[in-house]
């Protein structure tokens, strides 16, 4: 498995070959832009960080018969737009070729009681593994929430972590990423960097057992 962050919340996560972009937005139009081999498209929810839809538009252009999985308020837009898509739901699965994907949340983090807090559904991949692997070699996975701090009730690998944003404090970043204790987490959502986004939960995750991967665009982890 390896994991490509482009920007922001935008990355590309190979597994078994297939390519899945998530969270193609505004800020990492650039980078999305460049993309002519991408399997899957991953969006958790419709706002302009995380989902834009004529740099969507042109991907289906230059790749057809991309698969897109979203949540039901992105796929209202998507209807309007004539364009086919799968929706998930919490708790709901969806299994293609050695890859197993699962979502989970229903809400994105509250940013103010007067605010309407949108659908944001967070995704979690794991690999299909031939019957013939050894079992006691774990498939690997990687988590994703979106704008939330959803516990997916699961052991996870690697986390891509939120760490700034008008819906959260960097301390509830390093409380969610101890809770779940991954293996490795890196930073997301980040375009507006400050360097406290990175040194602070790299001291305190380090401390707990949790590898923090100060992770730029553009860079790669790969297990």
């Amino acid at each position: 498995m390896k994991i490509q962050k482009l920007s922001h919340c935008c990355m590309v996560v190979d597994v078994n070959d297939r390519k899945i972009l998530i969270d193609p937005g505004f800020y990492s139009i650039e980078q999305h832009d460049k993309l002519n081999n991408i399997d899957i498209v991953l969006i958790t929810h419709e706002h302009v960080d995380h989902f834009h839809i004529e740099s969507l538009k042109s991907l289906i252009k230059r790749i057809p018969d991309v698969t897109i999985i979203t949540n039901d308020t992105v796929g209202d837009i998507l209807v309007k737009e004539g364009i086919t898509h799968h929706i998930m739901k919490h708790g709901d699965v969806f299994d293609t070729k050695d890859i197993h994907i699962e979502a989970y949340g229903e809400k994105h983090a509250s940013m103010h009681s007067s605010i309407h807090q949108a659908s944001n559904i967070g995704f979690y991949l794991s690999e299909v593994r031939p019957r013939a692997s050894l079992p006691e070699v774990s498939p690997r996975n990687f988590f994703f929430p979106g704008d939330a701090f959803t516990d997916p009730l699961k052991k996870i690998d690697i986390l891509a972590l939120p760490v700034a944003g008008p819906w959260m404090k960097l301390s509830e970043a390093i409380d969610y990423a101890l809770k779940l204790k991954p293996r490795i987490a890196f930073p997301v959502h980040d375009a507006l960097h400050t360097p406290s986004q990175h040194i602070i939960p790299e001291k305190i995750l380090g401390a707990n057992g949790i590898e923090f991967v100060k992770l730029e665009d553009g860079g790669v982890i790969e297990i």
